[in-house]
């Protein structure tokens, strides 16, 4: 599932190796179950400090924190953030357009191999691992669930879902609503997507921002960015079965088609950025590790601020 990644990272250690430094940093204080070691939105004894406040009657007089105490005369007792185990959903796009790849595997391999690792490394700790499937409609979902063979049962599920060519556009906003009245606790969600997909899926994100964690992973191809000069080609949407014949050899035509796609994807992170929602960019070009490790550093640099 996971390739050997030594040559695109120059000094890494193998992949197995490489798994164990992987550590995705929660932002917030989202976990609710019991178990785990994330932040969550509950008070009591724990690692994390949360605040300290002024002795009130019916404290745990184990809590007081003596230092503050002896300085200001007035008892004072410190609360953390209790640790507990977080929901996470795999929002996954398997639309016919993930079916396609030039590089070194397809977008579809991409995205399940991202679901592996990143399922794989959120699962530890007593977390559970969730999924929902969409393509031009939402498709079966898979609750949250514990433990090894559970990640494993999920991931085939996503991997065995392959919907009919020529259906229709991929419908993203009905996929983001679904999943909101699903989500009934705060998670974390993981959207993996091409995000080659019709407007109007902004102002669901936008909401569920507001309560979830929300990471927009986008799987891309190095053709969907720029056209190779090869002559009369015929360009067929695999979502609807439109074709279009276009000739690579034109050098405005590439031009154009390179412009519109730095423009699209430029849009995308504007919209992401604006619904606070952060973003990971795979390619079919680029093993998945090295992308997600320089992900992760730069979301626990973040934490850490």
């Amino acid at each position: 599932m996971v390739k050997d990644t030594t040559t695109a990272l120059p000094g890494a250690a193998q992949p197995t190796a490489l798994l164990r430094r992987l550590r995705w940093t929660v932002l917030r204080p989202l976990a609710s179950a019991l178990g785990g070691n994330e932040r969550s939105l509950v008070r009591g004894p724990g690692v994390e400090l949360d605040e300290v406040r002024e002795y009130q009657p019916g404290d745990d007089v184990r809590h007081i924190d003596w230092n503050i105490t002896a300085r200001t005369d007035q008892p004072f007792v410190r609360q953390a953030r209790v640790e507990r185990a977080l929901d996470v959903w795999l929002v996954m796009d398997v639309s016919p357009s993930v079916d396609w790849g030039t590089a070194s595997c397809l977008k579809r391999d991409r995205s399940l191999e991202m679901a592996a690792v990143a399922g794989q490394v959120l699962a530890q700790h007593g977390n559970r691992i969730g999924a929902l499937l969409f393509a031009e409609k939402p498709l079966g979902f898979v609750p949250p669930g514990a433990g090894r063979t559970h990640l494993l049962r999920l991931l085939a599920g996503i991997r065995d879902t392959a919907p009919q060519r020529g259906r229709g556009t991929t419908d993203m906003t009905a996929a983001l609503a679904r999943i909101d009245s699903v989500a009934r606790r705060r998670a974390m969600l993981l959207i993996v997507s091409d995000f080659l997909v019709p407007e109007g899926w902004q102002p669901v994100l936008r909401r569920l921002a507001q309560r979830h964690e929300v990471v927009a992973v986008q799987v891309r191809d190095p053709r969907e960015r720029e056209l190779p000069d090869v002559g009369m080609i015929t360009l067929e949407d695999p979502e609807t079965g439109g074709q279009l014949i276009v000739n690579t050899s034109d050098r405005k035509l590439r031009e154009r088609f390179r412009q519109a796609a730095l423009a699209q994807d430029e849009t995308l992170r504007r919209e992401l950025a604006r619904s606070g929602v952060d973003m990971l960019a795979l390619s079919t070009a680029e093993d998945l590790l090295p992308a997600m490790l320089r992900f992760l550093h730069s979301r626990r640099a973040r934490r850490g601020r």
